[in-house]
């Protein structure tokens, strides 16, 4: 997913740390466990040594693309599959690989920590590593005498014209669901409607994350003219000023709730091996390492966020949702219809 690279964008640091590089065949007699992911997974490679002191067993990350892309290729190759567990199919897709039998049963001793808050489907095949919100975020100073925006009616208004830029839904993660959430607030019947307004009031579009957030977004890690951008309700906390005090908010009224699940795939030909890695990514100290790593909040209860994500990035206690077989039912036609209002 595009919103991982905040964290390396923000601060330089590469997001990817992991015991085995993918492709390299593993030691003689070695318990090996393919982890197939989204191109931006991270974890610390303390937390990877330490599991496999524990178990014996090596986690191969195989990086696959964004989500989207990740659940195309676990689809086309469920016959004959890339590894052995899959990480990062979010909310937005996991209806279609649930329904093409992309994952096995599993039922996690770890899932009862919370996980089970964001639960898809009875046989427990997927399990909640994560919660992504995508919201919009501001630039405080930049609004200090406009007014600040609150919410996806105020991003319409005549004042706020030429200040957004929006992700293209077609190409990136935060984009759909950023689409999904204005369908979710104005209705399938209302959507198109909102979506021309904000056309007219001069928002930009553009490919992904990191040119939105880094390129046109005024915030301190951008430096273009646009003080509003379609970015994740943990963005600000990567925008703490030397004084303490963030220089960017999320627009908690335009959060639409992103989960990335975790299973074991289908035909795996180290099921139980893999079935513990599952369990690692529940556990108590991957979760802790979520927030660092990868700028998402923990799916498991009582894990401790950084300090200043208390501050600047709490969690939003409510956000939009849409049911994951409506979406899946109408995402190609809304992306669709997206494109032929929006791009012409």
């Amino acid at each position: 997913m595009l919103r991982r690279v905040l964290t390396a964008a923000v601060t330089g640091v590469a997001l990817t740390a992991c015991s085995v590089t993918a492709g390299d065949p593993p030691p003689p007699g070695e318990r090996v466990v393919t982890l197939v992911t989204h191109d931006s997974f991270g974890v610390t490679q303390e937390v990877l040594d330490a599991f496999k002191a524990e178990t014996g067993i090596t986690v191969k990350p195989l990086a696959s693309g964004d989500a989207g892309e990740l659940t195309n290729k676990l689809v086309l190759t469920k016959a004959n599959p890339l590894g052995d567990v899959a990480f990062g199919v979010d909310s937005t897709f996991a209806s279609r690989a649930l329904k093409e039998g992309v994952f096995a049963e599993h039922a996690s001793p770890e899932a009862g920590q919370g996980a089970q808050r964001y639960q898809l489907d009875p046989p427990n095949r997927l399990h909640a590593v994560d919660v992504g919100d995508v919201c919009v975020n501001i630039d405080v100073a930049a609004f200090k005498d406009l007014g600040e925006p609150k919410s996806y009616a105020d991003l319409v208004d005549p004042k706020y014209q030429d200040k957004l830029v929006v992700e293209d839904p077609a190409t990136s993660s935060p984009g759909l669901a950023f689409l999904l959430g204005t369908i979710d607030e104005f209705g399938e019947s209302g959507w198109a409607e909102y979506w021309s307004k904000l056309k007219a009031n001069g928002v930009k579009v553009v490919s992904g994350w990191e040119e939105a957030y880094t390129q046109d977004f005024s915030g301190s890690s951008g430096k273009g003219p646009r003080p509003a951008v379609v970015s994740y309700a943990s963005s600000p906390s990567a925008e703490i000023g030397d004084d303490g005090t963030p220089r960017t908010k999320a627009l908690l009224d335009t959060c639409y709730r992103q989960v990335e699940y975790a299973g074991v795939l289908n035909g795996a030909k180290n099921a139980d091996d893999a079935r513990k890695v599952v369990d690692f990514l529940l556990s108590e100290e991957f979760q802790a390492d979520v927030p660092g790593k990868m700028y998402v909040y923990p799916s498991r209860e009582g894990v401790a966020l950084p300090e200043a994500w208390t501050k600047a990035a709490p969690l939003p206690a409510e956000a939009r949702t849409l049911p994951a077989n409506q979406v899946d039912a109408n995402r190609e036609q809304w992306v669709q219809q997206w494109r032929t209002l929006v791009q012409g």
